[in-house]
């Protein structure tokens, strides 16, 4: 009988973990606190349709990598033509600046909370530029196995405080059955409601799937199933944090959203549940964060090069981490710090959710190079279908 292996056993979830871990940072913490605040648990069922939308979406991007032995950018970039290709670049830009702002001001929100030091002026933003340049160090120097481990016990912290948050809470909502079964948006809420099912689970992040999968060796058709696996525990992960979240924003009754919320966030945590329950948050929102800049800074200058050699018509050879692109995207995206944490995050979101129907697209429309079945097809129709829905109560002026 074979030995149980927690290294195998990390090789096997590994990949599904670190989307998990970076998609839960960027979208859910702090988008979903906002619109839970605002919408209460009535919407709680996007945050189950966003995992499961991106769900469907990552193991198409699996299953045309593992049949193709390419990434899906890449066959995308270099269909798209110098247009398309020119097109992607600017929304890699707009979106590595927004996510980038977003998460290092996070970062040093946080910090500066545990730190005992003011929330607003230069302390937070100095405080996020150290979190964005550890990222890069780790990044450069440790290798991916050091990303993996700091990932790993960054996913099982904030698990477990926004777990034990959201349950010490949960008992003061109603409505909660109704709000993760019934799909309904409230009057005025339609942009937190796109802006939530675009951070769920990630964005441009899904495609950092196909970059770890092949960091962990696996290639052709016959790795579909551990990537379903992997997958499904990730995915499993980022819809109870996203819950989580969106309780504990609903039960606080948050007002505004400046730069502070998280600190107000924990300050009326502790208020209800003791003078523990702040630290202990900030500690897991800290996690959390961190770790979704961590896989942004591993993973971006992955799709950086890609689109780099789409444009000069170049072959992919290894994977170079000390690649000029990885500095840029750790010190641009500090421009942000300057801007409305909530603006920020919000935009983000809808930045999100603007991708998530062109990856859908793509899919349906190159899928067949991988092997794609009419199940896959259903779920990227489904999910076209859906964002079509959304679009047609904007345009209505819901």
């Amino acid at each position: 009988m074979a030995r149980f292996s927690p290294l195998a056993l990390m090789r096997l979830i590994g990949p599904g973990l670190l989307v998990a871990a970076t998609g839960v940072g960027a979208g859910d913490l702090i988008t979903a606190a906002f619109t839970g605040a605002r919408l209460g648990p009535t919407i709680l069922w996007a945050v189950l349709v966003g995992a499961l939308l991106k769900y469907v979406l990552t193991e198409g991007i699996a299953r045309f990598q593992l049949g193709t032995g390419e990434t899906f950018l890449a066959a995308a970039l270099r269909d798209l033509g110098p247009v398309g290709r020119g097109i992607f670049g600017v929304y890699l830009l707009l979106w590595t600046l927004v996510v980038g702002s977003a998460l290092m001001s996070a970062c040093g929100v946080a910090l500066a909370g545990l730190l005992g030091l003011s929330p607003s002026g230069w302390w937070p933003r100095g405080l996020g530029l150290l979190a964005s340049g550890l990222g890069y160090l780790l990044v450069r120097r440790g290798g991916f196995l050091l990303f993996e481990k700091v990932m790993s016990v960054s996913i099982l912290v904030m698990f477990v405080v926004v777990l034990g948050a959201a349950l010490a809470l949960v008992g003061r909502l109603e409505g909660l059955t109704e709000g993760l079964l019934v799909p309904r948006i409230p009057a005025g809420g339609l942009g937190w409601t796109v802006s939530l099912l675009g951070g769920v689970g990630g964005t441009l992040t899904i495609l950092c799937y196909g970059y770890w999968i092949r960091e962990a060796g696996r290639d052709g058709p016959g790795q579909l199933g551990a990537c379903r696996l992997d997958l499904a525990l990730g995915y499993a992960v980022t819809a109870v944090f996203g819950l989580g979240m969106v309780v504990i924003g609903a039960a606080m009754k948050l007002e505004g959203g400046g730069q502070d919320l998280l600190l107000r966030l924990a300050d009326t945590l502790a208020e209800a549940l003791g003078a523990w329950a702040g630290p202990f948050f900030l500690i897991g929102a800290l996690a959390a964060v961190f770790s979704s800049l961590l896989g942004v800074w591993e993973a971006m200058p992955r799709i950086a090069d890609d689109w780099w050699r789409s444009l000069r018509r170049a072959g992919p050879p290894p994977f170079d981490a000390r690649l000029p692109a990885l500095r840029i995207i750790a010190l641009l995206p500090a421009l942000g710090l300057f801007f409305e944490l909530r603006e920020v995050q919000k935009t983000y979101g809808i930045l999100g959710s603007l991708f998530v129907p062109m990856l859908a697209l793509g899919l349906l429309l190159l899928g067949r190079r991988g092997g794609q079945g009419s199940l896959s097809r259903l779920g990227l129709l489904a999910a076209l279908l859906f964002f079509g829905w959304l679009a047609w109560l904007k345009f209505r002026g819901s």
